[in-house]
Protein backbone atom coordinates (compact mmCIF):
# COMPACT_ATOMS: atom_id res chain seq x y z
CA UNK A 1 0.00 0.00 0.00
CA UNK A 2 1.53 3.01 -0.59
CA UNK A 3 1.47 6.03 1.36
CA UNK A 4 -1.17 8.06 -0.68
CA UNK A 5 -3.48 4.99 0.13
CA UNK A 6 -2.45 5.13 3.92
CA UNK A 7 -3.10 8.91 4.04
CA UNK A 8 -6.91 7.88 2.67
CA UNK A 9 -7.53 5.24 4.88
CA UNK A 10 -6.27 7.81 8.08
CA UNK A 11 -8.20 10.34 6.95
CA UNK A 12 -11.64 7.87 7.13
CA UNK A 13 -11.88 7.98 2.60
CA UNK A 14 -11.70 3.99 2.60
CA UNK A 15 -14.54 2.44 3.70
CA UNK A 16 -15.38 -1.66 4.79
CA UNK A 17 -17.28 -1.27 1.28
CA UNK A 18 -14.25 -0.22 -0.41
CA UNK A 19 -12.11 -3.19 0.61
CA UNK A 20 -15.21 -5.91 0.69
CA UNK A 21 -14.11 -9.54 -1.31
CA UNK A 22 -16.70 -9.69 -4.20
CA UNK A 23 -19.03 -13.09 -4.93
CA UNK A 24 -16.76 -13.61 -7.86
CA UNK A 25 -13.17 -13.85 -5.95
CA UNK A 26 -15.05 -15.94 -3.15
CA UNK A 27 -16.20 -18.44 -6.21
CA UNK A 28 -12.51 -18.05 -7.77
CA UNK A 29 -10.97 -19.05 -4.38
CA UNK A 30 -12.74 -22.35 -4.60
CA UNK A 31 -12.24 -22.89 -7.64
CA UNK A 32 -8.59 -23.16 -6.55
CA UNK A 33 -9.40 -24.95 -3.73
CA UNK A 34 -11.22 -27.61 -5.23
CA UNK A 35 -8.31 -28.03 -7.80
CA UNK A 36 -5.88 -28.65 -5.19
CA UNK A 37 -8.54 -31.54 -3.86
CA UNK A 38 -9.74 -29.36 -0.74
CA UNK A 39 -13.36 -29.81 -1.27
CA UNK A 40 -14.28 -28.76 1.88
CA UNK A 41 -12.41 -25.30 1.52
CA UNK A 42 -14.34 -24.55 -2.08
CA UNK A 43 -17.86 -25.48 0.00
CA UNK A 44 -16.53 -22.70 2.62
CA UNK A 45 -15.74 -19.98 0.05
CA UNK A 46 -18.85 -21.05 -2.27
CA UNK A 47 -20.98 -20.02 1.22
CA UNK A 48 -19.18 -17.01 1.94
CA UNK A 49 -19.89 -15.97 -1.62
CA UNK A 50 -23.43 -16.23 -1.10
CA UNK A 51 -23.52 -14.56 1.97
CA UNK A 52 -21.53 -11.22 0.53
CA UNK A 53 -24.94 -9.56 0.32
CA UNK A 54 -26.24 -9.98 3.65
CA UNK A 55 -25.77 -6.95 5.83
CA UNK A 56 -23.24 -7.60 8.98
CA UNK A 57 -25.34 -7.60 11.52
CA UNK A 58 -28.09 -10.56 10.15
CA UNK A 59 -24.57 -12.40 9.48
CA UNK A 60 -23.78 -12.33 12.89
CA UNK A 61 -27.16 -12.90 13.66
CA UNK A 62 -26.95 -16.46 11.94
CA UNK A 63 -23.31 -16.99 12.98
CA UNK A 64 -24.63 -16.58 17.00
CA UNK A 65 -28.07 -18.78 15.97
CA UNK A 66 -25.47 -21.72 14.65
CA UNK A 67 -24.11 -21.84 18.53
CA UNK A 68 -25.15 -25.09 20.20
CA UNK A 69 -28.72 -24.84 22.08
CA UNK A 70 -29.08 -20.82 21.18
CA UNK A 71 -32.08 -21.46 18.41
CA UNK A 72 -34.71 -23.78 18.26
CA UNK A 73 -35.71 -26.25 15.48
CA UNK A 74 -38.45 -23.63 14.03
CA UNK A 75 -35.58 -20.85 14.12
CA UNK A 76 -32.77 -22.47 12.65
CA UNK A 77 -35.78 -23.82 9.81
CA UNK A 78 -37.08 -20.36 9.25
CA UNK A 79 -33.50 -18.66 8.59
CA UNK A 80 -32.82 -21.87 6.09
CA UNK A 81 -36.35 -21.04 4.28
CA UNK A 82 -34.98 -17.00 4.08
CA UNK A 83 -31.93 -17.79 2.71
CA UNK A 84 -33.11 -20.30 0.61
CA UNK A 85 -35.11 -17.40 -0.98
CA UNK A 86 -32.67 -15.40 -1.65
CA UNK A 87 -30.87 -17.89 -3.57
CA UNK A 88 -28.17 -18.90 -0.60
CA UNK A 89 -28.86 -22.34 -1.02
CA UNK A 90 -25.63 -23.83 0.24
CA UNK A 91 -26.02 -21.93 3.11
CA UNK A 92 -29.30 -22.92 3.62
CA UNK A 93 -28.31 -26.63 3.67
CA UNK A 94 -26.03 -25.91 6.01
CA UNK A 95 -28.31 -24.38 8.81
CA UNK A 96 -30.63 -26.95 7.83
CA UNK A 97 -27.84 -29.43 8.36
CA UNK A 98 -26.72 -28.12 11.73
CA UNK A 99 -30.34 -28.51 13.03
CA UNK A 100 -30.48 -31.66 12.03
CA UNK A 101 -27.27 -32.79 14.21
CA UNK A 102 -28.64 -30.34 16.62
CA UNK A 103 -31.63 -32.34 17.27
CA UNK A 104 -30.10 -35.43 17.21
CA UNK A 105 -27.65 -34.65 19.95
CA UNK A 106 -29.57 -32.62 21.94
CA UNK A 107 -28.27 -28.97 21.29
CA UNK A 108 -31.55 -27.13 20.58
CA UNK A 109 -33.28 -25.09 21.89
CA UNK A 110 -36.13 -25.72 23.19
CA UNK A 111 -38.25 -22.88 23.75
CA UNK A 112 -37.99 -19.50 22.28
Amino acid sequence: MSAFELDAVRAGEVTMADVRITPATLRAQAGVARAHANPQLAANFERAAELTDLPDDELLAIYEQLRPRRSTADELAATAASLQARGAVRTAALVREAADVYARRGLLRTSS
